[in-house]
């Protein structure tokens, strides 16, 4: 089912991918006289919603000039086979540590199929398809994209995983994050106020890396962010500081489980608790059970992430 385009009146949009459910996952779109580049990909089904986010925009199929990927993570990543294939002139662009992922996809897939299983894996991403070497350009710290009279500065941007960048678009003052600065879905929201939590999805979580990220998104001081999860949040120095005051308590609920047999249970109890009492103090309306329901998913992810972060603390 398509979406409507979100127009935020900068020549940026955004759209719902329709990735497991409404209001997961946002892809963006930049436009810029008349050229095009779109920031992550969901997955394999994304075509038809990003085909008809350019006809809103009297562009076609030929006009863009880049598919941008924050990070290689599937929910991010995974359809950008099925849009390098449709877009003949677009440069794939992301990090010089996924480049070599999204030549051979084989073992990106394997890595997702021992997270979900084999059959579910396949079944939210299908078959990857390889991307030619020629048409990838790696986004190294501080590479500068042209897009029409627009540039986009591309930033080293580890902490949720450590082949993530994010893009700086100083037309807009608008920063695309990713998962870096966050996740805040708007089922959540109060009175316009979103609720903000970290990633720490494995296997690559850093709270020490994410914090300087962060830190480093902020001294841009931008007048917004565009996140994967979901999309635009205005004005972001006080959410970043929230993000950063979260991010250490989940490394706090990570040490008191360090004695724990199952860290991974205790630190999702910890998690759970976490963000209810934070919705709650933030007034949410929603039952815990719609809450938790929203964010089933990211709570087992961020657990996982979080005890295998304290294992390698533990094994240095």
């Amino acid at each position: 089912m398509q979406t409507p385009l979100i127009d935020y009146h900068n020549g940026i949009y955004a759209f719902d991918a329709g990735y497991v459910r409404p209001l997961l996952a946002a892809i963006h779109l930049i436009e810029s006289e008349g050229r095009a580049a779109f920031v992550d990909t969901a997955n394999f089904e994304v075509m038809p919603q990003a085909l008809a986010a350019l006809e809103a925009r009297g562009l076609g199929p030929e006009s863009v000039d880049y598919v941008i990927l924050t990070h290689i993570h599937l929910d991010h990543a995974g359809g950008a086979g099925v849009m390098m294939q449709a877009f003949p002139n677009a440069k794939l662009v992301v990090h010089p540590r996924g480049a070599r992922h999204m030549i051979e996809p084989s073992k990106l897939m394997a890595g997702v199929e021992g997270v979900y299983g084999q059959e579910r894996a396949r079944r939210m991403y299908g078959k990857l398809i390889p991307i030619a070497a020629e048409r990838i350009i790696e986004a190294h710290d501080n590479t500068v994209l042209k897009l029409g009279s627009r540039e986009l500065l591309c930033i080293d941007a580890p902490g949720h995983a450590k082949h993530h960048i994010a893009i700086v678009d100083r037309q807009s003052s608008g920063i695309f994050t990713g998962d870096t600065f966050g996740i805040s879905y708007r089922e959540l929201d109060v009175s316009g106020r979103p609720l903000i939590f970290p990633s720490s999805t494995p296997i690559q979580f850093d709270p020490d890396e994410m914090r300087a990220s962060i830190e480093r998104m902020l001294s841009f001081k931008p007048d917004a962010v565009y996140l994967t999860h979901f999309s635009r949040l205005a004005p972001p120095a006080e959410l970043g500081r929230r993000v950063l005051d979260l991010l250490d308590r989940y490394v706090a609920i990570a040490l008191a489980a360090s004695e724990d047999e199952d860290k991974t249970a205790r630190i999702r109890d910890g998690l759970t608790r976490l963000l209810l009492d934070e919705a709650h103090a933030h007034g949410c309306r929603l039952g815990d059970e719609r809450i938790l329901d929203i964010w089933h998913l990211d709570l087992e992810l961020n657990a996982q992430g979080l005890a295998y972060w304290l294992e390698a603390q533990e094994a240095v």
